[in-house]
């Protein structure tokens, strides 16, 4: 089969394969939606427990307050700091592969490569 033997032919769309694709592709849209109502709920429903702890607690001040808040910039910086200190933490490598050749023992896992893609035999 050559590649330029290809060609799209487009009566053979009927009405299954539009369905398979329209059906396929709100699957796809809707789960990325439900994902992102997910996502975005999670910090809320953490919030609201450790609101909920801290009331156990007797900390009504700090639980009323938005002492839990961590404003973005502040976020930023302690991830900053945090990977500048874990990346002194390793040591240089010299980044060279060195690969070894060795011989293997006969295996018929070996040999499956040689009747994988008879085509070019014939040609050849």
């Amino acid at each position: 089969m050559i590649l330029t033997d290809i060609t799209f032919d487009p009566s053979a769309i009927n009405e299954f394969a539009t369905t398979v694709a329209i059906v396929g592709y709100l699957t796809v849209f809707i789960a990325l939606v439900v994902m992102f109502y997910i996502y975005s709920l999670i910090p809320k429903v953490i919030d609201f427990f450790v609101r909920q702890k801290l009331r156990r607690q007797g900390k009504f001040k700090a639980a009323e307050k938005d002492e839990l808040y961590i404003p973005g910039e502040v976020s930023a910086a302690i991830a900053t700091a945090l990977n500048l200190y874990f990346s002194e933490i390793h040591d240089e490598e010299s980044n060279i592969l060195t690969f070894k050749e060795r011989n293997r023992d006969y295996s018929p896992w070996n040999s499956k490569i040689y009747s994988v893609n008879d085509y070019f035999k014939l040609r050849g």
